[in-house]
């Protein structure tokens, strides 16, 4: 092969490689948000069962099991909430509403509900905030830092967007948010939290994906501590079932009388 040959393969190759760039690049933050929302979440009202279970140095330590009832306002395009705990048996029958911007604790035994932060512990790392559904495209503003290559919970390569979220309103739970999400399939892969101070909270990895209510999103997550790696909670979210949600389920009022199952 010629001299001239070889520098028109090689420049060839290169605006191949800059074209194919330049079309990951045209898509906009928001658009690469949007799409990894669709992935996360499902179009219509349903429901799932998480599991969430505590380690400390790889030992459980703790266990929740919570059914997510949810359904998204066409007004706001951000989802309704209700959370109903499962077990322990000491929990059984409390339950978590998100009625707009408003999230609000149900105890059966007092017949009380009390309003709560997002933030406020749930078990181990994660917060009630993190088992609530949500469009991370209308809590925050992202801005795309650039392509990455990172690894997934399996130590598997992953080509991602890279994304820094800011807050957008006061209903986000979190401040800022780091964001990977792979090319091509737009997969969630990884998230850093971080508090209005800027200190980083925790990093939670996406896996165990599967089909549900039509296509292939996450079934499980990873939190781990940002201080202590030995704390780390694990997700499981299953069961989806595409179900018909009263809007009645969503307010404060009806939570005494509430009968879901």
């Amino acid at each position: 092969m010629s001299k001239t040959t070889t520098m028109r393969a090689v420049a060839a190759v290169f605006l191949a490689f800059a074209a194919t760039n330049d079309a990951a690049r045209a898509e906009t933050a928001q658009d690469i948000v949007v799409a990894s929302d669709k992935v996360r979440n499902p179009g219509e009202p349903f429901r799932s069962t998480n599991t969430l279970t505590e380690f400390v140095a790889g030992k459980p330590r703790d266990q929740n099991v919570l059914v997510v009832y949810a359904k998204e306002d066409p007004a706001t395009h951000q989802f309704r909430n209700l959370i109903r705990y499962v077990a322990p048996p000491r929990d059984q029958g409390k339950m978590v509403l998100l009625d707009g911007r408003v999230l609000w604790f149900y105890d059966p035994n007092s017949k009380a509900s009390v309003r709560i932060s997002p933030q406020q512990r749930l078990i181990g790392q994660a917060a009630i905030g993190d088992v609530l559904t949500v469009n991370f495209a209308v809590d925050y503003s992202g801005t795309l830092l650039g392509d990455e290559t990172i690894q997934d919970a399996s130590r598997k390569d992953r080509q991602c967007w890279h994304l820094d979220m800011k807050a957008a309103n006061d209903q986000a739970v979190y401040n800022r948010v780091e964001y990977w999400v792979e090319h091509g399939t737009n997969y969630p892969v990884k998230a850093k939290f971080y508090s209005d101070s800027g200190r980083l909270l925790k990093i939670l990895y996406y896996r165990g994906f599967e089909e549900q209510l039509g296509r292939i999103r996450p079934t499980e997550a990873v939190i781990i501590d940002a201080v202590d790696t030995s704390l780390v909670t694990t997700f499981k979210f299953g069961d989806f079932h595409a179900q018909a949600i009263p809007d009645a389920w969503f307010q404060r009022d009806y939570l005494p009388r509430l009968q879901p199952e």
